[in-house]
């Protein structure tokens, strides 16, 4: 297993977060992750970054992206965010809230795609 670096700084913000989930991500979790057949943590933090859900067996992070990942130089960010991950191993993958709100079968879909067949 990869060696992911752990913020402890983040804990708290984590933490809050946690707490205070958007709707699509409560929808997210409560209808589908929550029961998944593999251990998710929510508002896991990597590195610097507090990424939305983290299941360590797949190495799936998914975001949840609400209206800030639409402003300017968000989705910059978020380009460069996913890259940093992607170099820990991980596979980033992202939905907007409207996506997990109007379809979350067509997520449950692409997201059980992501399981291999043999999974570890």
């Amino acid at each position: 297993m990869n060696y992911l670096p752990y913020n402890k700084n983040l804990v708290t913000r984590a933490k809050e977060l946690r707490n205070n989930m958007t709707k699509a991500e409560k929808k997210l979790w409560y209808d589908y992750l929550r029961s998944f057949k593999f251990r998710v943590y929510r508002q896991r933090p990597i590195d610097n970054f507090i990424v939305d859900f983290y299941c360590p067996q797949l190495k799936l992070v998914i975001e949840v992206d609400g209206e800030s990942h639409y402003q300017e130089n968000a989705q910059e960010s978020d380009s460069q965010r996913s890259k940093i991950l992607e170099g820990y191993g991980l596979k980033v993958i992202r939905f907007t809230n409207e996506e997990v709100l109007s379809n979350l079968e067509g997520i449950v879909a692409i997201i059980e795609e992501m399981i291999p067949p043999n999974p570890p």
